[in-house]
Parts: structure tokens; sequence; C-alpha cells
């Protein structure tokens, strides 16, 4: 099943999940319903009426408790990560254990395609777990526990760095917060129904406090039925997709020790995974890499049986394994911290990092089934990408202070008239004190090696999203009137402002707007001009000869639309052409947007050779439609 088919195969998961959760609130509503009507019988008054108001009130408490924690994870991953008590990691640090989470983490996100995710430790938590949150990769959170750092090697971590990317690529993490926001409306319930316990406990009973008691008896009752629906649901969705997971993991890097490891030291430790912060472990607990907490039926674990998830990775693995476990377990913190990315903090020349072009030799096919994957040969080009960055670049790139004018020192010209122009439009736009720090960008940004634009400007976006709204827009405006002083547009420039302008966009509302009722994702047949104009578009970038460039555009036709015959117009406006593409083509079905990839790739590839630029606008392209596409020059 590749991407384009998961995609799909999302869809009818979240459909079962919204009938899970309406069978789960009819049941809560008639057993509220069958109390009430018992309670009004008793009392001599009419059933109807109370029955009637009971499930109204029911109604709302659970649309109350749905709709104000899902308005509160709007903000995507990173607000999933501080409800539970993570604190964000300081993309400099020279920490070794975080220094290795940090390289690990942009070695998969510069072999995926994705951008850099926010990274977030749980400090406090001894066991060894892991959750990745978020509606969207733009707005993806992974959150490690203190006791993953401290007490798995590389290779360890590197297969739960690995499980947590499936489901950022996978598209499970939007089901996921989805639904911590549907099982909160079910357990605010058992909430309120404490709390009323709590209050007229203190009353006269004589006072007419028994009816209400009764009542507050009944919802904590329902809390616990809404928590054993809550329990179904989440295990009905949660486990098959940890069993992808593991194995997404494996194939990624290619080897089982790594996660094997992991599992065995979660088997062995007394820690485990169990979350201590019980209230974090319930809600996280479908997210997480293991159990967060205890499970006492099988029936409402959220992950697989861990002697079966070892027995995939490891044949021969038993389960009286599990005690020589706990007593041969290595757990030296940082056995191999030196043999991996922290290592490469003095490391890195930038030399060899070139633009020469390759010869390629990939089939549309082919592409449509990396789409959205990493192969152990791609994680090995982002982990050669990563440290052929040097520390000095990386560090202008997160760091609050420089990463503004360093991704603005990338488009810096060396003509003086062009560049005067350049400062004076940052000027404009972000003030004089941001022309003075672009003034001593201007060298690094003019050093980074074209192979290594696009890297450095993922890595950096984190950066920017943090910024006000206002700044945001400020710094889109200065990009593109800085790319534009010299009268035209490179491709790397517009796919620099295009990145950085649908990350921010992605960034600032990451929670998807809900489609008209009865609509359904577009046809390619609806946008096939777009379409069409996109390969125009990419044939003519891509090849300066035109008969070369019609050549390119009547190919990717022919793959697109066969049998068509369409003529060859490349856009006069080509960028302007472009930006008016890109809404219609996002909303694409999944078999419409694996069509046009693969005309992309025969516009692209039709020389036989991919340069630095094609590469870019190919990756820039998919990111546009967001299909995460793995490096395939490096």
């Amino acid at each position: 099943m590749n991407f384009f088919e998961r995609q799909q195969a999302a869809r009818g998961t979240t459909l079962r999940l919204v009938l899970l959760f309406a069978l789960a609130v009819v049941s809560i509503v008639a057993v509220i319903d069958a109390i009430v009507a018992l309670l009004a019988s008793r009392q001599g008054g009419g059933a109807i009426g109370w029955v009637v108001f009971a499930s109204i009130v029911t109604l709302l408490i659970i649309a109350i408790g749905m709709l104000t924690k899902t308005i509160a994870l709007r903000s995507g991953g990173s607000a999933v990560a501080t409800s539970v008590g993570a604190v964000p990691v300081d993309p400099t640090s020279t920490d070794p254990a975080l220094r290795r989470y940090i390289n690990i983490v942009e070695e998969m996100a510069l072999a995926s395609g994705v951008p850099m995710p926010r990274l977030f430790v749980l400090e406090r938590e001894p066991g060894i777990n892991a959750f990745a949150a978020g509606y969207t990769p733009s707005d993806a959170a992974i959150t490690v526990t203190g006791g993953a750092l401290q007490q798995l090697n590389r290779d360890e971590l590197q297969g739960v760095i690995g499980h947590e990317f499936s489901h950022v690529l996978n598209g499970d993490m939007r089901l996921n917060i989805r639904l911590i926001g549907l099982l909160n409306g079910i357990l605010l319930l058992g909430l309120i129904g404490l709390r009323v316990l709590s209050f007229g406990g203190g009353r006269d009973r004589k006072g007419g406090a028994a009816p209400l008691l009764i009542v507050a008896f009944a919802m904590l009752v329902l809390g616990f039925v809404g928590q054993f629906f809550a329990g179904l649901i989440k295990a009905a969705v949660s486990r098959q997709r940890e069993w992808l997971a593991d194995a997404s993991a494996v194939q990624f890097t290619r080897q089982t020790t790594g996660l094997e490891g992991a599992l065995k030291k979660i088997a062995g430790l007394s820690t485990g995974s169990q979350l201590q912060d019980t209230r974090a472990a319930r809600e996280v607990s479908h997210m997480l890499f293991g159990e967060g907490g205890r499970s006492f039926a099988r029936l409402f674990a959220t992950h697989p049986p861990l002697d079966q998830r070892i027995r995939a990775l490891d044949p021969a693995f038993t389960a009286d394994e599990f005690e020589k476990l706990a007593t041969h377990q290595d757990t030296s913190a940082m056995v191999d911290l030196l043999a991996g990315g922290a290592a490469r903090l003095d490391g890195g020349s930038a030399g060899s990092a070139g633009s020469e072009p390759v010869p390629v030799q990939l089939l549309p096919q082919q592409l449509a089934a990396l789409v959205g994957t990493i192969s152990p040969d791609h994680l090995a080009r982002g982990a050669a990408l990563s440290a052929e960055i040097p520390p000095r670049l990386r560090q202008q790139a997160v760091q609050p202070s420089t990463a503004v004018p360093f991704v603005l020192a990338m488009l810096m010209s060396d003509e003086p008239a062009v560049r005067q122009a350049q400062l004076g439009a940052v000027g404009r736009r972000l003030g004089p004190d941001a022309v003075a720090e672009l003034a001593a960008e201007v060298q690094a940004g003019a050093a980074v090696p074209p192979l290594l634009r696009l890297p450095l400007v993922s890595i950096a976006l984190p950066v920017l999203a943090a910024r006000p709204p206002a700044a945001q827009h400020a710094l889109l405006a200065a990009l593109d009137e800085v790319a534009r002083a010299d009268g035209s547009i490179s491709v790397f420039e517009y796919c620099l402002i295009r990145l950085v302008g649908t990350y921010l966009a992605d960034a600032a509302e990451p929670a998807p707007r809900s489609r008209p009722a009865g609509s359904r994702a577009v046809r390619l047949e609806q946008v096939r001009d777009a379409a069409l104009t996109l390969l125009a578009a990419v044939a003519r970038a891509g090849n300066a000869d035109p008969g070369a460039s019609a050549a390119a555009f009547e190919a990717a036709a022919a793959h697109l639309v066969p049998g068509a015959g369409v003529a060859y117009v490349p856009p006069q406006d080509l960028w302007g052409a472009l930006d008016r593409c890109w809404p219609a083509l996002d909303a694409l079905d999944p078999a419409g947007k694996q069509r046009v990839v693969e005309a992309l790739l025969i516009a692209i590839q039709h020389d036989g050779l991919l340069g630095v630029d094609e590469a870019e606008l190919l990756r820039t392209t998919c990111a546009l439609l967001h299909l995460p596409v793995p490096a395939l020059v490096g």
C-alpha cells in the first residue's frame, strides 16, 4: 500500500471512528435516560419530559467537552505536547543527549522531505516512550521521555524516532488529535459526576439532596461507561497502526536491532514504558510508542502485546526471556553517544555539496511509491546532507536572532546596485535593525552550497513559525521583494518563497477546516487545466531549449491525459501561472495527486538528468501538494 492508498484508507478509518463515537454517545444517552425514567416514575412525575431534558443535558455536556478540547488543541502538535507537561528542546543545545536526539530527527526530516518537526522532552518521565502529534507535517511535534534519551543507544533511539516518523508520514497524527477531542466529551461526564457528589456530600439528606446525589452517582457511572467506550475506541483505532509503524521503522533503518533493542529494554526495565503522570498517560495513550499505563484487559490495550512486537522482529524470542532481560539489561546512559550524531558537533565541510546534475533512472510509479516513505538509501542520504552542514551554518539557521537574516541572505545578489535595492526592501518591510543583521549574514548566505540551501531553510522553518503573525507577514513580503529586486525570479528563489509561505500558513492554522457537507475531494478531470499548466511551467523551467521543453511537456501530458494530444503552450508569466495552480491541485483526491506527481517526474527527467534546481522544484511542488518526497539528490 503506497502513500496515496494509505491516504484513501485513512478516510475509512476516520469514518469508522465517527461511527464508534456515535455508538458510544447513543449508548450513554440510553443509559442515563433509563435511570432518569426510573427516578421520575418513582416520584410520580412525567417521565417523558425528564427523559428529554436529561438527553439534551447529556448531549450538551459531551459536545462542550469535545469542543473545548478540540479548540484547545487547534494549534496542533505543540499544544498536545505542552498539555501533557513536555518542554521544548532548544535547537542550539549542546547537551549530548539532546544533540543526538536533534540530529536523528534532522536526518529523517531531510531524508523524507518533511519540515523539521518541533522537538519536546518529558524530562521527569523515567520510562521509555515517545509520541508524534500534529495535524500536518508542518505542525508536527515529536516528544520523547527523559528515560528514552538516557537509556537508549543511538540505534535504539533511531528505531523509536523512525516509528514516530511513520505516524507523521501516514497521517496518523491528525486522527489521533481528533480522537483526543472526541473522547474528552465522553470522559467529562464522569468528572462532573465526581464534582456533584463532592458538592452534594456535605448537605443534609433531609434537605432534598438525595435526588441530586443519585443523579451525580449516575453520571459517575456513566463516566466509567464512557471510559469503557473510550478504551475500546482507542484500541480499535490504534493497534493496527502501531504494527504498521513498527514495520515502517524497520524499513526506514534497514535493521531490526534498534527497534528490537528499545522494545526489549521496555520489557526488561522496571520503569518500562509507563508514564508517571497518569493524566497524560490516559490522554495520549493511543499516540505513545509503548503502553503509557497498565491495561487490565487486552481488549483495552492501545498497543499490540509487547512480546508479539518483539517476536515480529526476533522470531526466536520467547516470553520466558522477559525475566532474563530484567537482570541482564545494559542501561548505562549514552553507551554509544559519541558514535552518533553528537560526534558531528565539530564536523562538516560543505565542500562536496555541489550542483552537478546526476543521471536519473526512476520510473513514475517508483516515485509514487517513494512518496510518504523513507528507504535506507534515502535515510543515508539525509544523514549525509545533515553531516555536510557546518555547525556554524546550522547554528545561524536555528537561532532565533539569526534565522531571518540568514534565510534572506541566501537571496542576496552579488550586483552592488541590486543588493542596495534588496537592503532597501528589507528596511521598508522589517526595519533598519534587520538591515544591519542581514549585512552581517550576507557572507554566510553566499557560502551555502546549492545542495544545502533548501535543507537549511527546512531546518529554520520552525524558528520562523515561532515569530508573531505580523512579523511572519512582513518576512514573506520581504522575501518576495528581495527576490524580485533584479527583475526576475530563479527556480531556487521561487522554491524558497513558496516553501516558507506554505509552511507558515499551515503552521498558523494547523487544524484543517471541515469540508461542506456532501462535498468530495476534487477529481483530476475537474482541474485538468491547472495540472497541464503545472507541467508546462515545469518543462519550461527545466529546459533552456524550447524544443526540449515541448518534448518534455508532451511526454508528461501523454501520461496525465492519455490520447488527448494537448498542445504545448508555455505560460508567459511562469511563476504567476504556477501560483494560480496550487489551490486547485492541493484539493485533488489521492489518485489524482499520484497521477500529477508521476507526470511531473516525466517532465523533469525527460533529458535523463536531475539537477539541483530540478530536484528542488520537484520537492517544492510535492510539498505544496502536501506530499513528502525523499531526497533524490545527495
